[in-house]
């Protein structure tokens, strides 16, 4: 179904793969979740659900204005200024509940915390980026005259949800809310960059997109890992896991520092590429967002000190294993892409240069700029 919504070229093929994916993840979080999985389950369908019946009008309305349904069609296509506010909102409104951006955001902690932890990962690695993947498709190609109107309100949501989310995930007791809270933030930057309207700006969130996925995915193993042994995700049960579990300390410690964006690792490159592309816009937004760097490593330094370092005070962690080879095995690939897009990211923005250059410089002509 994901691939379906990516490679869709049909207004309503593309909105079925897209409420389509909403299936499976419902099922998994319902059937294999926690124990408060069905409130988190259909939160989860409902929110994403209702957001997308707004699209759905929207694409009704597009189709019969211009008589076709063909995407490609549909980008050539000059809608009026006032459409392009109903319509941009509409998709707006789907979209922003996908990513999930402030304040449309409830969902993800909810349903992260009760899905195990291959939902997790599939709905941090994947199930986000449609969000920012619409956008991209949608909101700037062929509504420019109101993405560049709505390009203010698009940076002050990103922001709080940057600086805000930031600030609630260094409260949160359990590990999984706080790497969920983590993810919207992450997720702050991708909306600011793609808004810039500039090649620096999408070409950022496209990389942080990818980046995310392979960080935050890792970071949910890791929490699945402690999970799997111990059966409780609340940081204050653990403490100086780095004497019992060493390489589980350090491939926490790599994952904990790219998700903070520490050069040499993919987290760094989408982060300031976005803030470059947002500075060549709005000067504010960007120091802004540069603050919510200094935040995440706060709650990312202070969750690894507290569950990593330490004496071991919980009796029941004294004979907790280290990880084996199948856990080992699943972060090799993370591992290798989180160190190598870090160090070569020209290995992605290469490859999404031309159509990065394409979409900036249609949208710059049809904005007049």
């Amino acid at each position: 179904l994901v691939i379906g919504v990516f490679t869709a070229l049909d207004l309503f093929l593309f909105y079925v793969f897209f409420e389509g994916t909403l299936v499976p993840m419902f099922l998994i979080i319902g059937i294999w979740g926690g124990a408060n999985r069905i409130y988190a389950s259909y939160k989860f369908f409902l929110y994403t659900l209702l957001g997308s019946v707004l699209m759905l009008l929207a694409m009704l309305w597009m189709a019969h204005e211009t008589g076709t349904t063909s995407i490609p069609d549909l980008k050539n296509y000059e809608f009026g200024a006032q459409a392009q506010t109903l319509l941009w909102l509409a998709f707006f409104a789907s979209f922003a509940v996908k990513m999930p951006m402030w304040p449309v955001h409830t969902w993800l902690p909810d349903a992260h915390v009760q899905a195990p932890t291959a939902g997790s990962v599939i709905l941090a690695g994947i199930l986000l980026k449609l969000g920012g993947y619409g956008f991209i498709l949608f909101n700037l190609p062929m509504f420019p005259l109101a993405s560049k109107m709505f390009t203010p309100l698009v940076f002050a949501l990103s922001v709080i949800a940057v600086v805000y989310t930031s600030l609630v995930a260094f409260r949160q007791t359990d590990i999984k809310k706080l790497i969920a809270y983590s993810s919207v933030a992450h997720m702050g930057f991708v909306t600011m960059g793609i808004f810039a309207g500039n090649e620096t700006g999408v070409q950022g969130a496209v990389f942080q997109m990818l980046s995310h996925g392979l960080i935050s995915g890792a970071l949910f193993l890791c929490v699945g890992v402690v999970y799997d042994r111990m059966h409780t995700r609340e940081i204050a049960f653990y403490g100086g896991l780095t004497a019992r579990m060493p390489w589980y300390a350090a491939i926490f410690l790599m994952f904990t520092m790219a998700n903070v964006g520490l050069p040499g690792t993919s987290g760094f490159v989408g982060e300031v590429l976005t803030m470059t592309g947002a500075y060549q816009v709005s000067t504010w937004t960007a120091l802004i967002a540069a603050s919510g760097v200094i935040f995440s490593a706060v709650y990312a330094l202070t969750l690894f000190r507290n569950v990593m370092y330490g004496p071991i005070t919980n009796p029941k962690l004294e004979n907790i294993t280290d990880i084996d080879k199948r856990e080992l095995l699943l972060f090799v690939p993370l591992i290798i892409g989180t160190i190598g897009l870090g160090l070569y990211p020209n290995a992605i923005l290469d490859i999404t240069g031309p159509s990065v250059e394409a979409l900036t410089t249609a949208y710059r002509a049809a904005i007049g700029g």
